[in-house]
């Protein structure tokens, strides 16, 4: 899975970088699904008075997602006979 990263500067001039988004293919069913939740995260992070300067999108995803939903956007292909 291949993943992207965004940095911004907030209004104050802090840079703040988000590591760890999926890139989804356009026929995926979770597509939409996340970028509601990087909407979301993004807002969330405009509304803090004092942001940290680097955040993961998938933890977030982990504490905000249902667990069979979670997997099955980052669940390992487990390969037959350790190939």
């Amino acid at each position: 899975m291949l993943f992207k990263s965004l940095e911004f500067k907030l209004i104050n001039g802090q840079k703040v970088k988000i590591t760890d988004i999926p890139v989804l293919e356009e026929d995926n069913k979770y597509r939409f699904m996340l970028q509601i939740r990087l909407q979301k995260f993004l807002s969330t992070i405009y509304s803090q008075k004092q942001p940290k300067s680097i955040y993961s999108f998938k933890d977030y995803l982990k504490k905000v997602l249902k667990w069979p939903d979670y997997e099955a956007l980052f669940g390992a292909t487990i390969l037959k006979y350790n190939a």
